[in-house]
């Protein structure tokens, strides 16, 4: 099998994040969802192995309301969403009438037992209470809040799964300005003093089940991607990240999902590579044309594809299991063809997406303490189902780091395993505190979001 220029690929598609980013990045800024690298792994950190609330937490800080959203940081500055939830009563909003899903992609495993919604009914109750939609800095140095804008009040339109939020998308930064999605309740663009610089609102979604929202917004140079997969029409929107203009849009034949796009760079151009429900579509980020796209995922799709090798990995594990390695040099409609070089049906992610470290590939299985390790190259299994001890549940996104990968477990537990084919635990570490958002790794340090606080774990 000939590898396509894997590192150069790499490369490019870090640059493609329309960032200006320092050889000192490594230790100074985590500007996107999963930070630097498309892969999961981060080059140059060098975290603690074992902490707990005794021991290695450097500081920790209540945060405001309640938020998933996983922090970003820019030099001394972390970023991240909350939705603070008042005392202050309204009639809950009108609903809209209920549209009419899309079909399930053909060939979905499971795709038929939910019908057209049918056994998705797992959100709360619509609220009536006023949220507000506030982005907090905190200083990286102390833990100290340095500032907190509320964005919009208001009371949401629907609820959400009783194990979301709000608040789940990542916010993304160039180091000049600072980009937040609330989604239905709009998207703001500050610079990073707070000051708001523009706004917009791209309408209400209404999500599968009232699961709720939570897709990122992806960097792609001068351009900001929307991602707005939901019940009524789909599409994906550019807009200019200074204005807020809208550049393009293209819609989409697509229902709910939660996926952030991929920008990397091929052949010269920049593609947004976003995986869903009926097809994972590569963007031209310039003009928005599709440049090749593929089925064979399952609904609900949630995990962020990693870029590696020449290769796009897609995956999702609601309703059956789908794990593909697309070549990225493809074009047209590539379905069951060779360049999906390989496609396996078992122990996918539902919500976490995966880690590419060299030529292993980690996923966990569903949202459960399963984790599996593949060839990257083949699809083969090194080991598959291991059993996570002490973990009940994962949402957060396994990082790997100076050969070692975390995997943070919902209830607060963090297994820290050797980065390599064979399964070994160097350590297990607890917090007293529930974690959902993914952890982030600069130099010395851990951030661990928990429901309560934010956690900066460092031996130093």
């Amino acid at each position: 099998m000939k590898i396509a220029h894997s590192c150069s690929l790499v490369a490019a598609a870090f640059v493609a994040v329309g960032t200006a980013l320092t050889p000192l990045a490594a230790e100074t800024a985590w500007p996107r969802w999963r930070g630097n690298s498309l892969t999961g792994v981060v080059d140059g950190a060098r975290p603690p192995t074992t902490w707990s609330d005794t021991q290695n937490v450097r500081w920790k800080t209540k945060l405001p309301g309640a938020g998933f959203s996983t922090p970003i940081i820019w030099q001394d500055r972390i970023f991240l969403l909350t939705a603070i939830e008042t005392n202050e009563e309204r009639p809950a909003p009108a609903a809209a009438p209920a549209p009419t899903p899309p079909p399930e992609a053909a060939g979905a495993k499971g795709g038929k037992r939910g019908g057209k919604g049918g056994g998705f009914r797992n959100s709360g109750p619509t609220p009536t209470k006023v949220h507000e939609f506030a982005v907090v800095a905190v200083n990286r140095t102390s833990g100290k809040v340095e500032w907190q804008k509320v964005a919009r009040r208001e009371v949401p339109h629907e609820g959400h799964h009783p194990s979301h939020g709000f608040a789940s998308a990542s916010p993304v930064t160039d180091g000049r300005r600072l980009w937040a999605s609330f989604g239905s309740r709009g998207l703001y663009c500050f610079d990073l003093d707070g000051n708001l610089q523009w706004e917009k609102d791209l309408g209400d979604m209404r999500t599968r089940g009232g699961f709720g929202e939570g897709a990122s917004p992806a960097l792609a140079g001068n351009l900001l991607l929307v991602p707005w997969d939901h019940e009524d029409q789909s599409f994906i929107v550019a807009l200019d990240k200074e204005t807020g203009a809208e550049v393009w849009r293209k819609n989409r034949d697509e229902r709910s999902s939660w996926s952030t796009p991929v920008i990397v760079e091929v052949g010269g151009k920049l593609q947004a590579i976003l995986a869903a429900t009926n097809r994972t579509r590569s963007y031209d980020v310039a003009t928005g044309d599709i440049v090749w796209e593929a089925g064979g995922l399952t609904p609900n799709v949630i995990p962020m594809p990693v870029v590696g090798h020449g290769f796009v990995y897609v995956m999702s594990g609601f309703q059956g299991n789908s794990i593909q390695a697309i070549k990225l040099t493809s074009r047209g409609d590539v379905t069951d063809t060779a360049n999906v070089v390989w496609h396996r049906r078992r122990s996918a992610p539902y919500v976490p997406s995966p880690v590419l470290s060299g030529e292993r590939l980690y996923m966990s299985k569903t949202n459960d303490a399963y984790l599996s390790c593949l060839n990257a190259l083949t699809g083969e299994v090194h080991y598959e189902d291991q059993p996570l001890p002490g973990v009940r549940g994962i949402y957060a996104s396994p990082l790997a780091a100076n050969g070692h990968l975390y995997v943070v477990g919902r209830e607060g537990t963090t297994l820290v395993l050797k980065d390599q084919p064979t399964f070994e635990i160097v350590a297990t570490n607890k917090l007293n505190d529930k974690i959902d958002a993914s952890p982030v790794m600069l130099g010395r340090e851990l951030f661990l979001r928990g429901h309560e606080y934010l956690y900066c774990i460092s031996e130093g």
